[in-house]
């Protein structure tokens, strides 16, 4: 793909709710009902703030662009803010904005002869896109939801921005078709994940910028999460609180202690017992108030996809992980997830591009029984 036209015609459409179930430990962000709960926890929208650090790349062709969108807060807000030059095509009908503004918005944009759509959204947002353009009209999605199981977002917000600045610049970005997968959020909060093919969506795609499909369905190696369960149970201290997030490789750990954890949430532990769970980002942070030790977080990572934050984890906040610390992280993985990888890097994608980058580098990895590797933690700030 190459944009060559004088003036480039740029979509943007952003859900302002997408991903504000995560802070608050609600395991997605679709509905009305879910978003009014997340703002009754105190969860705040993100997904404005992960558009400006895509957009930010194509500050320096404010000049040649400009950008379709509808009013306020599903595009016109930000592009405005970053000075760009705006065509306000509609609006949402209600507030917060539905499913249906979406697949209007971007019916819209594609007829008001848009060369691309930038979406800033999650698995349903993407299944909104689909909806509304089916796989033939080129889309970039910029994650920002909680799941993120589908093949068309970027690694994250930066490396969205650098497809674009790419695209920009005249030079060739491959179009490919990738997959959008959505699952059920009822069955998710009930610790199932049921995940469905919706379509396939016309992204560019270049070198490593963009995230696999989730792999789903995929037996766990009992003995050898087992093993990782062990090993981890020896270096426990009684002292430290535990902040295990999501998956059945850290849900093992809880379970060899006798403890009934969360597959699909974020627990804490102290002193080899359940202190609470599936707690959101501020019940994190009122915990590590009151704790008067350590605090350490123990992550596993998204097979396939690699992602060890920022996807489905969106409770360790930036302001969280900043709290307690690079050294303080606890990562546990089998070696076949990791042989997975092909040797791309465990990705990190917090929300704060700065913290991403300064925890880039290589981790330890424990992968069995003493038995740990070392393996590059990537920050997708390229």
């Amino acid at each position: 793909m190459q944009i060559d036209k004088q003036v480039k015609k740029l979509g943007l459409i952003i859900n302002p709710w997408a991903g504000i179930g995560g802070p608050a430990g609600l395991k997605g962000s679709d509905g009305t009902e879910t978003v009014e709960r997340a703002l009754s926890l105190g969860s705040k929208p993100q997904s404005h703030l992960r558009a400006r650090i895509a957009l930010e790349a194509l500050t320096p062709y404010r000049g040649q662009l400009e950008l379709l969108c509808f009013a306020g807060e599903m595009g016109e807000d930000t592009a405005r803010a970053l000075g760009f030059s705006v065509r306000i095509l509609g609006a949402a009908e209600s507030t917060p904005s539905t499913s249906a503004d979406t697949e209007r918005a971007a019916a819209a944009i594609r007829d008001a002869g848009a060369d691309l759509i930038v979406f800033i959204g999650g698995d349903g947002t993407a299944r909104n896109i689909v909806n509304a353009l089916g796989e033939h009209f080129p889309v970039l999605g910029i994650p920002a939801g909680v799941k993120m199981h589908s093949a068309c977002f970027a690694i994250s917000p930066k490396a969205g921005g650098e497809v674009l600045r790419r695209l920009m610049a005249g030079q060739l970005v491959d179009l490919c078709e990738c997959e959008v997968r959505d699952i059920d959020e009822q069955s998710f909060r009930r610790g199932r994940v049921c995940t469905r093919y919706y379509g396939e969506l016309l992204v560019p795609r270049e070198g490593h910028f963009l995230q696999a499909v989730k792999n789903a369905g995929r037996e766990v190696e009992a003995l050898a999460v087992a093993d990782i369960a062990a090993d981890i149970l020896e270096a426990l201290d009684p002292q430290t609180l535990y902040i295990v997030g999501p998956g059945s490789t850290t849900l093992a750990i809880l379970t060899a202690l006798g403890c009934q954890g969360t597959l699909l949430g974020v627990d804490l532990l102290l002193q080899g017992t359940l202190k609470q769970a599936d707690v959101s980002a501020p019940q994190i942070e009122a915990a590590m108030a009151l704790h008067n030790g350590p605090v350490n977080i123990i992550l596993t990572a998204i097979g396939g996809q690699g992602h060890l934050l920022g996807r489905g984890n969106q409770q360790f906040s930036p302001s969280i992980l900043r709290a307690v610390g690079r050294d303080h992280l606890m990562v546990v993985a089998t070696k076949s997830k990791i042989s997975e990888l092909g040797g791309r890097p465990l990705l990190m994608d917090s929300g704060d591009p700065g913290l991403d980058w300064q925890w880039s580098g290589f981790i330890r990895v424990v992968t069995g029984y003493r038995d740990a590797i070392l393996y590059p933690l990537g920050n997708g700030a390229l």
